[in-house]
């Protein structure tokens, strides 16, 4: 069953076209990858999905619900979360306080009552913290919980980000360039912590990267774009026997 379909969608910023009747679907749980060269659309088209844009025409549905009658500040509470290319942390707090963002949909007390240190509220503060502490175990950082964000280095920064994003138990899961900036022993930890989110949290995953490798490593299936149009589809061999694909990185011979 897709969990996400993308049909016919277009965005133009003016005479710019950045999406071109593009349509694909992500099966529940599978990991797709989203590649081409830069400029192709991939963070435009996340941008869509998480209601940050409007397209210009066709539409995106989740779980065949149309994204466009979801308020984008609900977003999250229908199972989508996103990382960011450049990380998106609060860099002056915890690594703790961070993943705690991410848990506000779990949470429900408001905020009246979590300003008044009543029962219920002190229990849901407390179970909000044992989810976060334990996705921050999940991504590796369990001894770096009550640091401050701005002094780690920036692969652990994009775990925090990860963790945060898992605290919200998300259906699907975009990543925008997981493997961006990170060297390759991280690059390698990195695929293998995606792996465990796939398998062991059962949640299904859309990533935007450049890095072959791994794409190649952890995707059953990949979609290319390029100049905003869908260039191919396929499997990970397939996509790298493309013709149209390899004239889009390498360009024609």
């Amino acid at each position: 069953m897709a969990l996400l379909e993308v049909r016919e969608l277009s965005v133009r910023f003016g005479g710019v076209v950045a999406l071109d009747r593009v349509s694909f679907d992500v099966d529940a749980g599978q990991v797709v990858a989203l590649i081409g060269p830069n400029g192709a659309g991939k963070t435009t088209l996340f941008n869509v999905i998480t209601r940050v844009y409007r397209p210009s025409g066709g539409t995106v549905l989740v779980s065949g619900r149309s994204v466009q009658t979801i308020r984008s500040h609900h977003v999250i509470r229908h199972g989508l979360a996103r990382t960011f290319q450049n990380v998106a942390l609060f860099r002056s707090m915890t690594v703790l306080d961070n993943v705690l963002v991410g848990d506000h949909t779990q949470t429900r007390s408001g905020w009246l009552q979590a300003s008044v240190p009543l029962p219920g509220a002190v229990a849901a503060e407390s179970a909000s913290r044992k989810r976060a502490l334990e996705m921050i175990d999940f991504v590796g950082l369990g001894a770096h919980a009550e640091r401050p964000v701005a002094t780690l280095p920036f692969g652990f920064q994009k775990r925090v980000e990860l963790a945060r994003a898992l605290v919200s138990k998300p259906r699907l899961l975009l990543l925008d360039e997981p493997a961006g900036g990170i060297s390759h022993e991280e690059v390698d930890a990195m695929a293998r912590l995606l792996r465990r989110v796939h398998t062991d949290l059962d949640v299904t995953m859309l990533l935007v990267e450049h890095h072959m490798a791994f794409v190649m490593g952890i995707c059953d299936r990949v979609v290319v774009l390029d100049f905003g149009k869908k260039i191919a589809e396929g499997s990970p061999a397939e996509v790298q026997r493309n013709p149209a694909v390899i004239e889009a990185y390498l360009g024609a011979a």
